[in-house]
């Protein structure tokens, strides 16, 4: 693999992946069965994969859809283990990652604020990462708000998820154990991680979002890449064709009774409207005072108390 493929942070937006380091390689005959609902759903991502940050709406419309068919498992797959292991070309620091994600901001229609590879940079996506995994112990629901928690840290308040500080406060926002969470951040979550990017390597896992969606007989489709909902939507239907896709109830309470925080972009996903639609609709109930905003500079997070 050259060096070109190796750019980890600099995600093909034509594409909609970003290329993880090469590793090793082993058998994609890992089991990786359902065991309640008919498909599972194995997702391959990293809490600073812009990417991965700009399929959030597919994502969050497939589980309103279609919640009684499938299951998502969450892992990490190490987007950035250092700079100083780093050998992308046209990715050699943090500077040249701010100009990408702005762009990916603009692309995805994602609020996506550069500016924290100039202001506070990471020097590896492996903290919050194995951080996700020790809050995996404390329940999936609550990993999965923690997990959300950080990427709007980064994304767009420029915080350095990198730092405990801030992983704390993520923590102690999501209703964790943050006293725990230390605990196994720097014990069984490592060990969690390394299984995850073992497990990586045997399903020839390259760049994120990877996705397989795998029904109970062990068939199995591979979504690579950010792409348009119906790819995902498909990859469901062809494993499980009696699948009945639910209505959305699109008034807003409803929405926001599901998700606390949304962009205008994800808002206008579920309720079948244009991002700019939605930031209207959603700026009249904020001067209404029926729901509040974080005000990023390229975009807005909608949020409930």
């Amino acid at each position: 693999m050259n060096k070109e493929n190796n750019n980890a942070l600099l995600c093909d937006i034509e594409t909609g992946i970003c290329k993880a380091p090469a590793t090793q390689s082993t058998s994609e005959e890992t089991n990786i069965s359902s065991k309640i609902k008919p498909v599972r759903v194995l997702y391959f991502t990293d809490p600073i994969c812009s990417s991965c940050w700009g399929i959030e709406p597919q994502l969050r419309k497939l589980k309103l859809e279609y919640d009684d068919y499938f299951d998502i498992e969450y892992r990490m797959g190490g987007l950035l283990a250092g700079w100083n292991t780093y050998g992308g070309s046209d990715v050699s620091n943090p500077n040249d990652v701010a100009v990408h994600w702005e762009e990916a901001g603009a692309h995805y229609e994602m609020p996506i604020d550069g500016d924290v590879w100039i202001e506070d940079p990471l020097s590896s996506s492996y903290p919050p990462s194995i951080a996700f995994k020790a809050a995996q112990l404390q329940g999936n629901d609550k990993a999965l708000n923690f997990l959300r928690r950080i990427k709007e840290m980064v994304f767009l308040e420029k915080k350095n998820i990198e730092k405990w500080e801030n992983l704390e406060a993520a923590a102690s926002q999501t209703g964790l154990d943050v006293k725990q969470l230390k605990i196994d951040f720097e014990g069984k979550g490592k060990e969690m991680f390394d299984q995850d990017l073992a497990l990586a390597g045997q399903l020839g896992v390259r760049g994120f979002p990877t996705i397989f969606f795998t029904d109970e007989d062990d068939n199995r489709f591979k979504v690579y890449g950010s792409k348009p909902y119906e790819s995902y939507e498909q990859a469901l239907l062809k494993l499980y064709p009696e699948a009945v896709k639910q209505p959305i109830n699109t008034v807003f309470e409803n929405i926001f009774s599901h998700y606390p925080t949304l962009t205008s972009k994800e808002f206008g996903v579920l309720t079948n409207r244009s991002k700019d639609a939605a930031e209207e609709f959603l700026n009249e109930l904020y001067k209404q005072n029926r729901i509040g905003k974080y005000v990023s500079k390229n975009g807005v997070l909608w949020t409930v108390s």
